[in-house]
């Protein structure tokens, strides 16, 4: 189904398959990765439902909970003839969202290539669906980083996603900069924007 045609209501079969756990044939994930996408995906779930979804949008979180990081045990030397020039500068270790996000392109609508693509990195042009990722991804429990935080992080979902967005955004450019790691042109843009609003 071309991604023009697919809707909130029918988001397809692709997203159908994914936000029952079904992953493509393509995707490449161990059980640790497989059971991580899980824990996002139920996450992308329970605020999608706690926001007031219709059903079609909650199957479309699920599956891009599901779909993030369907290469992620993917080598930086497939993954890299898959991506466009812009991210073939990335680290090989954020690759798979660029990387998947071709490999769905026709097969879910825009809204989700893009919180796939950018997952690792953040984007200013991301709506809901984007900004839930990137927390979810970061906030899900199998994560042993600063678990009491990033619980409290959770309780306060979806309610004060904006709040919440911007407490991770800073931490995650924080322990960037901190790393001695030069932040990504998207990872600027997309810090800005969330501190400013």
């Amino acid at each position: 189904m071309p991604a023009a045609a697919l809707t909130t209501s029918d988001p397809g079969p692709l997203v159908r398959a994914a936000a029952r756990g079904e992953l493509p044939k393509w995707a490449h994930v161990s059980e640790k990765r497989r059971a991580h996408m899980a824990r996002v995906a139920a996450l992308m779930a329970e605020w999608a439902s706690g926001l007031g979804l219709s059903e079609g949008d909650q199957a479309r979180w699920t599956a891009t909970g599901w779909l993030h990081d369907a290469l992620r045990e993917g080598t930086p030397d497939e993954l890299r003839p898959q991506v466009p020039p812009a991210f073939h500068d990335l680290p090989g270790k954020l690759l798979h969202g660029p990387a998947a996000s071709e490999r769905l392109a026709g097969e879910v609508d825009e809204e989700m290539l893009e919180a796939i693509r950018y997952h690792t990195l953040g984007s200013p042009r991301w709506k809901a669906l984007g900004r839930a990722l990137y927390l979810a991804d970061f906030l899900e429990p199998g994560r042993r980083y600063e678990t009491e935080w990033t619980a409290s992080l959770r309780a306060r979902m979806p309610a004060e996603m904006d709040a919440v967005l911007r407490e991770v955004v800073e931490a995650r450019v924080r322990h960037v900069m901190e790393s001695g790691s030069a932040l990504h042109p998207e990872t600027q843009a997309f810090h800005g924007q969330v501190s400013a609003a």
